[in-house]
């Protein structure tokens, strides 16, 4: 799963496509879009929404000016192309199906920040991600205590199974919610113990690309954490992710394929 993102304020410069004038830069928006699907992704995330730790959030008109040109064009360029939007907000993704139909929804809230979330989304019969995290993103980091945090984590996705069942959302997929109100320390924990997630019988999606457990841990940028993203990418692949979340397509197909040859099996 490749990563776009139409914010100007996302952890990673390199995947912005906002502007300085705050207007969606659509033209590189595309040929980002392009390059990913060229380079092996199977779907690409768009997001007009930064959520990193510290982040103000737009409000909902905010995000739909940002999101709406593309949207406006998407299918037309990439009528096969797989798409999932990252967004909290129900209505986000009223218009968006209104624009491209199908596609999957991946909200960091797993339907907590917006109670018209999961009912819109059983209703509307998307495949859905749900991730964990507390508090907002200008707060999460000051949330991080855990008893057990990958039992707790568990608990969570035991709880919002029966939420999506009676909303009617068949089709969902954990995000165990990396960098959301988590220490580094307890990052590295729940990837260790990613396997126990399995135990579910639904799809891990991972997203640890140039992310902080990453840059602070070695006290780099996110410009320099390329080569340690794919060490913990292939550790993700051997404890059970389904799907990786990266800004990086080619290498992380590569680290992909890499899994593959050694345990072909």
């Amino acid at each position: 799963m490749g990563i776009v993102n139409l914010t100007g304020d996302s952890y990673f410069a390199a995947s912005r496509c906002l502007k300085e004038d705050g207007n969606p830069d659509i033209g590189k928006t595309i040929s980002v879009i392009g390059k990913m699907f060229g380079d092996g992704a199977g779907i690409v995330d768009i997001g007009a929404c930064s959520t990193r730790p510290g982040a103000a959030l737009p409000d909902m008109e905010e995000e739909w000016r940002r999101m709406k040109p593309l949207m406006d064009v998407l299918r037309k360029t990439f009528p096969e192309g797989r798409f999932s939007v990252d967004t909290f907000r129900a209505e986000i993704v009223r218009r968006c199906y209104d624009s491209i139909g199908d596609f999957i929804i991946n909200d960091i809230s797993a339907g907590e920040d917006d109670p018209q979330m999961l009912e819109t989304a059983g209703r509307l019969g998307l495949q859905y991600i749900a991730m964990h995290k507390r508090g907002t993103p200008e707060n999460m980091q000051e949330m991080t205590g855990y008893r057990d945090v990958v039992s707790e984590v568990l608990d969570y996705f035991r709880g919002f199974a029966k939420k999506a069942d009676k909303a009617g959302i068949r089709d969902w997929i954990i995000d165990p919610g990396f960098g959301f109100a988590k220490t580094v320390g307890q990052n590295y924990r729940l990837l260790a113990e990613l396997d126990r997630f399995t135990e579910s019988g639904r799809k891990i999606l991972v997203g640890v690309s140039r992310k902080s457990m990453i840059y602070k841990l070695f006290g780099i940028t996110p410009e320099e954490a390329l080569p340690q993203t794919q060490v913990l990418h292939l550790a993700a692949l051997q404890n059970g992710a389904d799907i990786l979340r990266v800004h990086d397509v080619a290498e992380a197909v590569r680290t992909v394929r890499t899994y593959r040859m050694l345990y072909s099996d």
